[in-house]
């Protein structure tokens, strides 16, 4: 498979996930975006969907990260895109536990987190951090404009995470808000690999 089809897969993968888990939530009464994260429309009816968004996404971003390579991007920048890759796909191999009250019938908070609970945590946290190095790393390649629209994603996309990771532990004033401002942070990064796989595409 050559590095165009691979780039293409890395840039669709952030547009497709993002219609996944709208289409998967605008589905759902008891689902509330602004409060729920997206990992808890793999739970209840319907959970398959965003469990298989999960793994497409994290197949797409994988082939992107090869593409990447291919293309003559920082290796650690492929690296890192690749263990991004990997925190999407143990997230849908593990389903996360309640958060927030959902699905309906849970606590607000758990006392103790399953095994499957804590896999899908820890794979989310590395991806995560992957994803946030990525952008990091990649200001090295490009003009002085790319440098500051990648390192501006590295850090608004890391603060939303750990704002959001506040929001569904329900330790904080914005807990009701921790679905926002997860989305706001997955809009950010993901729009850096789609921006970051195209350009590497249309220079190929």
């Amino acid at each position: 498979m050559g590095p165009h089809l691979l780039l293409a897969c890395g840039a669709a993968a952030g547009p497709l996930f993002t219609l996944g888990y709208l289409a998967a939530g605008a589905h759902r009464p008891d689902y509330r975006p602004l409060r729920h994260p997206v990992s808890s429309l793999a739970l209840g009816p319907g959970a398959w969907v965003q469990t298989a968004n999960f793994l497409a996404a994290g197949g797409l971003t994988l082939a992107g990260a090869v593409g990447l390579w291919q293309a003559g991007a920082s290796h650690w920048t492929a690296l890192l895109v690749g263990g991004w890759a990997i925190g999407l796909l143990g997230a849908g191999a593990f389903r996360t536990d309640p958060v927030s009250g959902y699905p309906p019938g849970t606590p607000e908070r758990l006392r103790h987190h399953s095994g499957a609970g804590s896999l899908h945590d820890g794979f989310s946290l590395a991806g995560f951090a992957a994803l946030a190095a990525a952008c990091f790393v990649s200001a090295a390649a490009g003009p002085p404009a790319w440098a500051g629209y990648a390192v501006a994603s590295g850090v608004l996309f890391a603060a939303a995470m750990v704002l959001s990771s506040a929001a569904f532990d329900r330790r904080v004033p914005w807990r009701d808000h921790g679905g926002l401002v997860q989305r706001v942070g997955l809009t950010i990064g993901w729009t850096w690999q789609t921006v970051f796989a195209g350009r590497l595409l249309l220079a190929a």
